[in-house]
């Protein structure tokens, strides 16, 4: 007979993970304290965690239990997407531990492993464990080594799972991504690491997959017949903040194009996968970013900018030069377009346009699918002047949702068409918020589903697109933008040649 409290439309029960520790490296830094730590109370207060469930968090900073405990509570009360409630908050408090130490500190290790095998006396925790690195890259191989040194990483030694999850970016190139992705999968498994990249943890991106495959309105026209080109768009309206040191040695391609913006071309991109095996789909986006092919001459089919002082928002806005701790003669780029294909039959002759760049007009990330002009137009010219290409916008970020562009008569005693849109936005459509990508992946990794996590073959075949842009734009200068412009003059020009323009996000 079955549980008679539990209702069918409940679906939480599949997605609690057995008890477990999460191990935060870098529990002080900003991504814990303003992601991490909320996910973490967000989750508790949806009723989404396991009793037996402990954050121990590791950082060099000589505190106490107490300590940690009043950071977590502030970085949780500010960053909470959930309602507040105390109670959640006591209960959840009582699972923090803080161990201090440097990654250099055998000693302090040694203390970490000890404390994860006292949880298993004491609060029923069997050896399951997730090792989260919010920590620079350059302390991966450190950390790594000594979780090998101390069996921390061992599945078999602990008596349950150990899992690691990597934070952006993995590696610098094809070569430091390899030889990360070999270290990681010797201390772990390879099924147990989960290379993170939030983007794929928001909702309107896993929307990308429901929109595509659990409808058949699109899948028709979702090709090279159909499809005049698509653009993506990833712009910011603000600059570098305090990451000063990591953004001058990576520049927009590295820091997003390779990442987040070639994942989000592959779910645009890729075929239907026989299932929503977390294999299968990494199969299918796989084969998509095998098919991507650079321009023949990358100089004229791709763009670098870096902003000039401006306006944006009314407000005045330093220029890339003028930004702390950043050299005065950098020609490291804030802003990268590049005109992308993909040589498969689905996508053939279609344009991918992708563009990145900060201290832009506003923060908007979009993918526009933009559909060929009908072949014959019955009407007199000029009643079709305001008609553009039939528009499937997909909005990731801020307003998320979906909106549809297309032709309709203007109201009236003539047949002028115009475009108008239909808009669906998810805050309109559901009653319940969208969790925060983090929440989201946080939860995938304590239950062990690698579904929106990119793989390391992946990751590999990704640098192997960016890696010749960076070839043929090392040593060359970035075009000028003011900050609150769209980018460079130059960018506008690489569409124009085509006959094409990019979209006004």
């Amino acid at each position: 007979m079955g549980n008679p409290l539990r209702t069918a439309q409940d679906r939480r029960l599949p997605r609690i993970p057995e008890p477990c520790a999460l191990v935060i490296f870098g529990v002080t830094g900003d991504l814990s304290r303003k992601k991490l730590i909320p996910a973490v109370y967000d989750l508790a207060n949806r009723g989404l965690l396991p009793p037996g469930f402990v954050v121990l968090g590791f950082a060099r900073r000589d505190w106490g239990d107490g300590d940690f405990e009043s950071l977590a509570y502030e970085a949780a009360k500010k960053g909470a997407r959930t309602p507040w409630r105390e109670d959640v908050w006591q209960r959840l408090a009582s699972q923090f531990q803080f161990v201090p130490g440097s990654f250099d500190d055998d000693a302090a290790f040694d203390n970490l492993a000890e404390t994860l095998d006292d949880l298993r006396e004491r609060n029923g925790i069997p050896g399951n464990a997730a090792f989260y690195f919010s920590i620079p890259p350059a302390a991966f191989p450190l950390v790594l080594n000594q979780l090998a040194r101390t069996g921390m990483a061992d599945n078999a030694k602990s008596g349950g799972w150990r899992r690691v999850v990597v934070e952006k970016p993995f590696g610098a190139d094809l070569e430091s991504a390899i030889a990360l992705n070999q270290l990681v999968d010797e201390v772990f498994t390879p099924g147990d690491v989960y290379r993170i990249d939030h983007y794929l943890g928001k909702e309107t991106v896993q929307n990308i997959l429901a929109l595509r495959f659990a409808n058949s309105l699109f899948e028709p026209v979702w090709n090279s017949k159909y499809v005049d080109s698509v653009q993506i768009t990833m712009a910011e309206d603000v600059g570098i903040g305090t990451r000063a040191a990591f953004y001058d040695a990576s520049g927009a391609a590295r820091d997003v194009l390779q990442n987040h913006l070639l994942q989000l071309m592959a779910l645009v991109g890729m075929e239907e996968p026989t299932s929503f095996d977390p294999r299968d789909v990494s199969a299918e986006k796989l084969k998509f970013l095998k098919a991507i092919s650079l321009p023949k001459d990358i100089s004229k089919g791709s763009v670098r900018g870096q902003y000039l002082p401006g306006w944006v928002a009314g407000e005045r806005a330093p220029g890339y030069l003028e930004e702390k701790n950043i050299p005065a003669n950098s020609t490291t780029e804030t802003y990268a377009a590049v005109r992308l294909g993909v040589q498969n039959r689905r996508w053939a002759e279609v344009p991918f346009y992708v563009r990145v760049g900060k201290r832009m007009p506003r923060r908007v990330t979009e993918i526009a699918i933009l559909f060929k002009r009908a072949p014959h137009l019955p009407f007199d010219p000029a009643d079709v002047e305001m008609l553009g290409n039939n528009q499937l916008v997909i909005r990731v970020q801020p307003d998320e949702g979906v909106v549809l562009k297309f032709g309709s008569k203007v109201p009236g005693t003539t047949m002028e068409v115009r475009d108008i849109a239909m808009d669906f936005q998810y805050g309109e459509a559901f009653t319940e918020s969208s969790p925060e990508a983090y929440e989201r992946l946080v939860l995938d990794v304590l239950v062990g589903d690698r579904t929106l996590f990119p793989d390391a073959a992946e990751i590999e075949q990704s640098w192997q697109v960016i890696d010749p842009l960076e070839a043929a734009w090392k040593g060359t200068k970035p075009e000028p933008y003011r900050a609150g412009e769209w980018g460079p003059r130059a960018s506008d020009e690489m569409l124009a040649r085509e006959g094409r323009a990019w979209r006004r996000a």
